[in-house]
This record gives C-alpha cells, sequence and structure tokens, in this order.
C-alpha cells in the first residue's frame, strides 16, 4: 500500500509506504523515482511483534510534472525470455503526454512487452500537477465549498 497527499498550498507529495513499488515523477523527458528511504512493511504483515512504524516522506512535485502509481504487475511483467519489463526507462518519454495519454501509452507498451499475457493484475494511476493554487486569501484552512444542490425540474 502507498498512501499519498498532495498539499494544495506546498508543491510536494508526501507518502507513507508499506511496501508497495515507488511512484515515477515525469518531467522533461526524465523519470526520477520516489523511493522511500523508510518504508514500513507489507500491511499484510501487521501481526509481527511491535506497533507498525509509519513515516512521510516528501518529495518535491512541482507543477507540470506528473506522477505515476504502478502495481508490482506493471513492474514485474516479463516477456518471453523472462526479462522484466523496463517502466522507468520508457516513461521518460511520456513526461509531456497528459495523464490519460501515459495510461493509454503504458498499456499498449506493457501488453507489447508480454505478447498480451499479463502474469498479475496491473494497475496504474497517473496524476499531472497543474500550475496555479487556491488564492492567498483562501488560506491553509480553506474548505470545499459545495455548489447548491440543483433542483429538478417543476411539471
Amino acid at each position: 500500500m502507498i498512501l499519498l497527499d498532495i498539499p494544495d498550498h506546498r508543491p510536494v507529495v508526501d507518502t507513507i509506504t508499506c511496501g508497495h513499488p515507488p511512484p515515477l515523477l515525469l518531467a522533461d523527458g526524465r523519470v526520477r523515482t520516489l523511493a522511500a528511504e523508510r518504508p514500513a512493511l507489507p500491511i499484510g504483515l501487521g501481526a509481527l511483534p511491535g506497533a507498525p512504524d509509519y513515516e512521510v516522506e516528501s518529495f518535491p512535485f512541482e507543477p507540470g510534472e506528473l506522477l505515476l502509481l504502478y502495481t508490482d504487475g506493471v513492474s514485474e511483467a516479463r516477456d518471453d525470455r523472462g526479462t522484466f519489463y523496463p517502466l522507468a526507462e520508457r516513461a521518460g518519454a511520456w513526461s509531456d503526454f497528459g495523464p490519460q495519454q501515459v495510461l493509454r501509452q503504458l498499456r499498449t507498451d506493457l501488453l507489447a512487452h508480454t505478447n498480451g499475457r499479463l502474469g498479475d493484475d496491473a494497475a496504474a494511476v497517473a496524476v499531472r500537477r497543474l500550475p496555479g493554487r487556491p488564492s492567498d486569501d483562501e488560506g491553509s484552512g480553506a474548505r470545499w465549498r459545495r455548489s447548491p444542490a440543483r433542483q429538478p425540474p417543476q411539471l
């Protein structure tokens, strides 16, 4: 499991990692792996003695950058020769794509690598940090406002 918080007012992503593959940060044709320095044990190992140790780690996440999260079914997918899918090597070429395009490209490339045969479930999420932030006068305690409920048309 990985838990993420992307605050509105700071250009970072805060993470708690429990045995999950590290997210990739795509920007300017490059890929940076956001590997946790202090990962916790996977959630299923919670029966081990002692309290779980969850530490929040922060990584820069600037406007325009794209965060790619994926399961081990992606990173451990193999071709006919047993070669793992080279996600980090290929993802840099997708840094200028939008999130949906990245996911489409990943799916196409992954299936080509494995000849359409995945040995495990594979999932991915792509998030682009948009430029701009809520106005400063909203402050860090700003709350989302609900739009007024729509009324059904009167007959």
